[in-house]
């Protein structure tokens, strides 16, 4: 298996070894991966499932093939997890973390660059004149 999905196929085997279904029901991770079984897995375990699909689909997708699988690395997966960004895979990236800021509603507009630009050169015709 190509490298791009190792990571997450490792990570999804230590989340199946983990859960209830295997330590418990004693089942195998091949039974707990099937339908009856899968929808008690954790949420975790269902999330990096999916993922795992998507990659693997991914290595056959012709629209990948130039730049190939992009590779999924868990390790940023459980920083986020941590931090309490979130988990939850999107194209192989964390689906809410970054990228948003939390705002309260006060914050100023951002000036428009076009006003910015007419005040730097209204200074500078004004010290041209002096």
């Amino acid at each position: 298996m190509p490298s791009s999905c190792k990571e997450i196929r490792a990570a999804l085997a230590d989340c199946l070894q983990q859960s209830e279904c295997v330590m418990v029901q004693r089942h195998t991770a091949a039974e707990c991966l099937r339908s009856p079984l899968s929808e008690t897995l954790p949420t975790k375990c269902q999330q990096l499932k999916r993922g795992f699909g998507e990659c693997r689909r991914g290595m056959i997708d012709m629209r990948k093939r130039f730049r190939g699988n992009e590779p999924i690395t868990f390790q940023k997966l459980e920083s986020t997890e941590k931090s309490g960004d979130g988990y939850q895979l999107y194209a192989g990236r964390s689906a809410f973390a970054g990228g948003v800021r939390r705002t309260d509603g006060n914050e100023p507009e951002p000036r428009d660059w076009r006003e910015v630009e007419n005040e730097k050169f209204r200074r500078e015709q004004e010290a041209q004149k002096k």
